[in-house]
């Protein structure tokens, strides 16, 4: 009998959950709005019921919800939902489901999928974004995910690419999110960022190469694979000016072949990523106490 995995995904504009076997398929799939209020309602309710559509029992249960997070307390306080402010997330699933859960950035359950079975299979040194309703990023280096002090690494998104420039939901000006996100693009045409004129189509994906060129002089990765509905939708001019700009900016002799590549795993990325992460807990060895 194979095993599955419950994978839960807390994003910007949709609560998704689905279940996902051992070798990253997904067998169900369901998601709804993510609601102004009442959020951990509707997503416990979502939950289960996939649960219950589910050919096996899950095993293990991976989330990925946007940041802060404070993976000790395993907590979040995501930006997109003000209601939660170091919310339980985790300990909340784990009572709801009666399976093992673990946390992380979205982006970064992202990154781990796409290193499982996407674009990113055999390569050690990567960086996986999000470009959505907000923009995330989990690296790779080495062949382990990078997590930070308090499991932060990775936010590419509140890269500076115009100092000064406008207001960030973070607080900081001139983020790449305020840029490049679904919200800031919405926000600035009036309209739904699905239907982004060329120019700033084209805009977007020049900041975002901009803002690898300099993420990978800290990090030194050799490629980006970039996901999420606000990118893939856009597609090839955004990708062309991505790698244009990189071009540009990453002078330095390592970084030489350096490129961006769309998510091979598309939009169930996320989904398969936080499979990955439940994946890694049901693998690991047990330790037995002993010295």
């Amino acid at each position: 009998m194979s095993r599955c995995y419950l994978a839960v995904i807390i994003g910007g504009t949709r609560l998704s959950a689905g279940v996902v076997d051992e070798h990253g398929q997904v067998v169900v799939r369901d998601r709804i709005g993510t609601p102004p209020r009442d959020v951990w309602a509707q997503l416990r309710k979502l939950v289960l019921r996939v649960i219950a559509a589910a050919p096996e029992r899950p095993v293990a249960c991976g989330i990925g919800c946007g940041g802060p997070m404070n993976p000790i307390d395993r907590t979040v306080s995501p930006l997109h939902i003000p209601s939660w402010v170091d919310f339980p997330l985790a300990d909340q699933i784990e009572a709801a489901t009666q399976l093992p859960a673990v946390l992380e950035n979205d982006a970064k359950a992202m990154a781990l999928g796409e290193s499982w079975c996407g674009a990113a299979v055999d390569v050690a040194d990567f960086v996986g974004v999000v470009v959505g309703a907000g923009v995330g990023g989990g690296i790779v280096s080495g062949g382990r995910l990078m997590r930070g002090r308090l499991g932060n690494a990775g936010h590419i998104g509140h890269v500076i690419v115009e100092p000064d420039g406008r207001p960030c939901p973070c607080g900081g000006r001139g983020c790449l999110e305020a840029y490049c996100s679904g919200s800031a693009i919405e926000q600035e045409t009036g309209r739904s960022p699905l239907r982004a004129p060329a120019a700033i189509i084209e805009r977007s994906g020049l900041l975002l190469g901009r803002a690898l060129a300099s993420a990978a002089a800290v990090v030194d990765f050799r490629l980006a694979v970039v996901g999420g509905t606000i990118a893939l939708s856009y597609g090839e001019p955004f990708f062309a000016a991505a790698n244009t700009e990189l071009a540009a900016r990453a002078k330095l002799a390592f970084l030489a072949g350096l490129h961006v590549v769309p998510s091979q795993l598309g939009t169930a990325a996320p989904l398969i990523g936080a499979a990955s992460l439940a994946r890694q807990v049901d693998t690991a060895p047990a330790h037995d106490g002993s010295a």
